[in-house]
């Protein structure tokens, strides 16, 4: 039985390429009317060239006051994915507050107050939501030159577990996805030094990276109603990792 969105409206943030670009299009696929959040207007546009019907929102999302207020304004959702996210991967020696204000306040103040704001939404329309933040493997194992990153999405998990918690009575359901290395456009750029990969891999035990679509299949599950007695969890999508 194929997985059915119709009728729904859904915010996928970080929506313009990768993992995000992915969910959106899935969900779009199954019948959801989706509003895309990115902060790069032209990815946006290349997004709704093709599928004209989802709706674009471009904002930097690192801004509270503003993005409170876009979100504010576009109504009431029945699901929201928190995909957006930066990475500032250097040494934890020459880490620096800029950098981690910058991580800090879009990988968790953004989900935060974009959470916020749509949940708030949700609880007077009494809709029974759901809310799924894309997290990272980084939250739960030590990367080089991953320290602030890591932090940040640790941070997010113990969020994602507050919000299950709150939003439970609700009726809104909160979990995390927890990639593995994923093969977007970008990443096969940055994890083509075989010496890099090969690294990493040997400790996955199914010796590969993972795909956008299996990070996808993930958050389509936590979406459904398949899910529907699931929530404060962080499902990891890692071939094994946190498993060895």
């Amino acid at each position: 039985m194929e997985i059915s969105f119709k009728g729904k409206r859904i915010l996928v943030t970080g929506a313009g390429q990768g993992i995000g670009r992915g969910i959106a299009v899935e969900l779009w696929r199954a019948g959801a009317n989706i509003v895309a959040l990115s902060r790069t207007r032209s990815h946006l546009e290349a997004l709704q060239s093709e599928y004209p019907s989802i709706d674009i929102v471009d904002v930097d999302i690192a801004n509270w006051d503003t993005t409170r207020a876009i979100v504010d304004s576009l109504g009431p959702f029945d699901a929201l994915v928190n995909n957006a996210a930066i990475a500032i991967c250097e040494p934890f020696l020459t880490c620096t507050p800029v950098d981690f204000d910058r991580t800090f306040d879009v990988n968790v103040k953004a989900v935060l107050n974009i959470s916020q704001v749509v949940a708030k939404k949700m609880i007077e329309n009494k809709i029974h939501g759901t809310i799924v933040n894309i997290s990272s493997q980084a939250s739960k194992a030590a990367l080089q030159d991953h320290a602030i990153y890591s932090a940040s999405k640790a941070a997010l998990d113990a969020l994602t577990r507050a919000m299950a918690l709150e939003l439970g009575p609700h009726g809104i359901r909160v979990n995390a996805v927890n990639p593995t290395v994923i093969m977007t456009a970008m990443a096969k750029v940055g994890w083509s030094d075989e010496k890099k990969s090969s690294e990493m891999l040997s400790k996955i035990p199914l010796r590969r990276f993972g795909e956008v679509q299996e990070v996808v299949n993930a958050v389509v599950f936590l979406l459904g109603e398949r899910s529907s007695m699931i929530t404060g969890v962080e499902l990891p999508v890692d071939g094994g990792f946190l498993a060895t």
